[in-house]
């Protein structure tokens, strides 16, 4: 548990979650990070990775998963209110909410995301292959060793794939948003340099999900608490089509009704063929989303470069806060589940040669369009499963709801514009107790080191 007296975990979710956990094939502790908090449409808390030794328990994350955020470096600096409005116009047209039932890839497109990920889009549409190294497995797990793309296109159900076409690349409201900032304290300069950040420069963080087809996966391999009326439609279709249709024996009918078909969720053996098949959809579920925001960056540095005048800015990283990945623990093989927590591995597991390799993976730990958010890069806290949490907003509502944080003292404000056609308003700032609270608790541990601070002046959402 990585908490302060400053920022304590809340004892009775701590329990709660303690025994949710109890009994489990854990390979290591389970691990509760800052902004630990339970949304009720959750079956499982937010800011924890969880490790089992021999099994695959999908509810220990969101049902959606890769859902992730990056930050671009923008080739200028801070721009006119006019260019501001000028971009969020453009947003705006290029991803309209309420969204429409747009075709944005053809069958054979969405296989290709799923199988290639993130190297589909970079193909698609030009993107430097170099920008690969600043996201997470290079943008792409080899389905291979679950059984391959050909095993994975002939039991997914046709619409599933047909579904998958809609709404690629997009980003929405709610949670996610599209934010513009300015880098206001440089705290590690090498770092920073490596990195591709300066003082003064303009950043581009934005919070987006995986697309369709991860959430399809999600819901084919257990009743989740969040489904919709639509998904619920959907997967009366798709989940006796996948599971059962290609069954080849009663026995394995049985077998994935109690698996997959009721509310318990149990737990999958990852060496099973069950186990095997969800691998192969939960990687091909990864790639989908690392393609998905991929084309979400391409066009939004586009859309900056645009408005903003210059060359069109770079990839700093792009990091899934909710996946399911083998991984090793205390030198065993182990399924990392990580529920809004994203990965943070030192130096020396990263590919030799990249960025990163030399810095440690980048992390990203936003605040809320009313603070500062930061970027740092892993340090070296192997206890934590190598990971962070992906953000402070909790933490930095409860700090204004009681009293910890107080206004900004220099009275700064956030431009904030919605998906409708509604005037601007601004958003007055708070102070950085509720971030600042939320690093330290990751710094003391060794588990990130800051980079960079950036503040906020405009966003969407």
């Amino acid at each position: 548990m990585f908490d302060s007296d400053h920022l304590p975990a809340d004892r009775d979710m701590v329990d709660s979650f303690n025994s949710a956990t109890l009994g489990m094939d854990l390979a290591a502790p389970p691990v509760v990070l800052p902004d630990f908090h339970h949304k009720s449409a959750m079956e499982m808390p937010s800011s924890i990775a969880v490790a089992t030794a021999g099994t695959i328990r999908p509810t220990l994350t969101s049902s959606s998963i890769n859902c992730g955020m990056a930050l671009i470096a923008l080739n200028c600096d801070r721009p006119t209110d006019a260019a501001v409005t000028d971009f969020y116009r453009r947003v705006r047209e290029r991803y309209p909410y309420p969204t429409t039932n747009r075709r944005d890839l053809s069958y054979r497109e969405v296989v290709s995301a799923a199988t290639e990920g993130a190297a589909f889009a970079v193909e698609r549409h030009g993107i430097d292959p170099a920008e690969l190294e600043r996201v997470e497995e290079g943008g792409r797990i080899d389905l291979a060793r679950w059984g391959g793309g050909d095993r994975l296109v002939s039991e997914l159900p046709a619409l599933t794939w047909q579904l998958a076409r809609l709404r690629f690349g997009t980003v929405g409201p709610t949670n996610h948003f599209v934010e513009l900032q300015e880098v206001e304290e440089i705290l590690d300069p090498e770092a920073a340099q490596l990195l591709g950040i300066r003082q003064g420069q303009v950043t581009l963080q934005y919070h987006a999900g995986g697309g369709v087809l991860t959430g399809e996966i999600g819901h084919l391999f257990a009743r989740r608490r969040d489904a919709n009326r639509v998904m619920k439609a959907a997967m009366a279709v798709q989940k006796p089509l996948f599971h059962l249709a290609t069954a080849r024996s009663a026995q394995q009918v049985r077998e994935r009704m109690r698996l997959f078909f009721t509310s318990a969720c149990p737990p999958v053996e990852l060496d099973s063929d069950e186990g095997q098949r969800l691998m192969l959809a939960n990687a091909a579920a990864m790639n989908y989303g690392y393609a998905f925001r991929m084309v979400t960056y391409q066009a939004l540095r586009q859309l900056a470069a645009d408005a903003f005048g210059g060359e069109p800015g770079r990839l700093v990283v792009d990091s899934p806060h909710n996946s399911i990945y083998e991984e090793e623990v205390a030198g065993e093989r182990a399924v990392v589940h990580r529920h809004n927590s994203c990965r943070a591995y030192p130096a020396h597991l990263m590919t030799p040669g990249t960025t990163f390799a030399q810095t440690g993976q980048a992390v990203l730990l936003p605040g809320t369009h009313k603070t500062s958010s930061y970027l740092a890069v892993a340090a070296s806290s192997g206890p934590s499963l190598h990971s962070a949490c992906h953000g402070a907003g909790t933490v930095i509502d409860q700090f204004a709801k009681n009293g910890t944080s107080k206004s900004d003292p220099r009275g700064r404000s956030t431009l904030r514009f919605r998906y409708d056609d509604t005037a601007p308003t601004e958003a007055p700032h708070l102070d950085d107790a509720g971030v600042n609270a939320a690093m330290s608790v990751l710094t003391s541990h060794r588990i990130v080191r800051p980079v960079a601070r950036m503040r906020p002046f405009a966003v969407l959402h």
